[in-house]
């Protein structure tokens, strides 16, 4: 990987001094201008609203690996035992579907694809190898797997053209293009368009421009990094004083804020000491605007 000539260095501030044990899931809502995220080993959704700072906590009882508002209202859980729908005025949950067999595969990051459909991966709680895979979840509930044999199945998005999609399984520090059908939801790897070296921290989540520019949640690497996927060049780098940023979402009125969440777990006390914003919700305007994020279109 190599930096761009014009390569600049950002920084965040903290939003939301939350401390959440493991923040995940950014997505904003433009209608409700609220930033929707998760706390997996919390247990809890957050709505949090930027203009008054208020952070709505639903308990969901069990690890939460990611969430998607749906287009008619309420948003997707993806839980530990199956998603659910999740009513966000009341916090009542309704299972909808659940594929995972065994206790120690916990689902993780998700999103849904430009047609509304659901696509969410999963993990081994101890994160072994060959244990993950990706499954894509049609309006109607019904859950189908799609890739198999991934480590820790992370960010994806979707390109404006809706001809492609970008994926992350953390631990092969690759950003991976798939040709994507818009109609049938089916996708064919092409290549690897980004590798991220060592230093630079775990490729987590992920979120896309409006120029088509990857904006990439880097754990244990402090801070998201914009790369081009057509040159594999690292842009730009927004810097985070947490060392475990996780998730990024565009957001606010003219999507032209970035929204970064962050986690405390795996630090250790003196890196608390020294990174105390940990587990906060993070944000700038990096002179870039967003796309507006995809919901699941309903058919339940």
């Amino acid at each position: 990987m190599s930096r761009a000539k014009n390569y600049s260095e950002l920084e965040a501030e903290l939003v939301l001094d939350a401390k959440a044990t493991l923040g995940e899931g950014a997505i904003w809502h433009p209608a409700e201008k609220r930033l929707y995220w998760v706390d997996i080993e919390g247990r809890e959704l957050h709505l949090f609203d930027p203009t008054t700072d208020e952070d709505t906590v639903w308990p969901v009882g069990e690890r939460a690996g990611t969430v998607v508002p749906i287009v008619n209202g309420g948003a997707l859980v993806a839980l530990q035992n199956g998603v659910h729908f999740i009513n966000t005025e009341t916090g009542e949950l309704t299972l909808v579907a659940n594929p995972l067999e065994q206790d120690d595969i916990r689902f993780n990051d998700g999103k849904c694809d430009p047609a509304g459909r659901f696509w969410v991966g999963t993990m081994a709680l101890d994160s072994r190898e060959g244990a993950a895979v990706l499954y894509r979840m049609e309006h109607d509930g019904q859950i189908a797997q799609v890739l198999d044999n991934l480590s820790v199945s992370n960010g994806l998005v979707w390109t404006a053209d809706k001809s492609r999609m970008y994926f992350i399984d953390t631990p092969t520090r690759k950003v991976q293009s798939f040709s994507y059908d818009h109609d049938t939801g089916t996708i064919q790897k092409e290549r690897d368009v980004i590798a991220i070296p060592e230093h630079e921290g775990k490729p987590d989540g992920m979120t896309i421009d409006d120029r088509g520019r990857l904006w990439i949640a880097l754990y244990g690497g402090g801070g998201v990094g914009c790369w081009d996927p057509e040159t594999g060049e690292l842009l730009l780098k927004v810097k985070v004083p947490a060392p475990h940023t996780t998730s990024c979402a565009f957001g606010g009125e003219r999507l032209d804020t970035l929204y970064i969440t962050t986690a405390r777990n795996g630090l250790d006390n003196d890196q608390l000491h020294e990174f105390p914003k940990s587990g906060g919700i993070f944000a700038l305007k990096p002179d870039a605007k967003g796309v507006p994020a995809n919901f699941f279109l309903s058919r339940l």
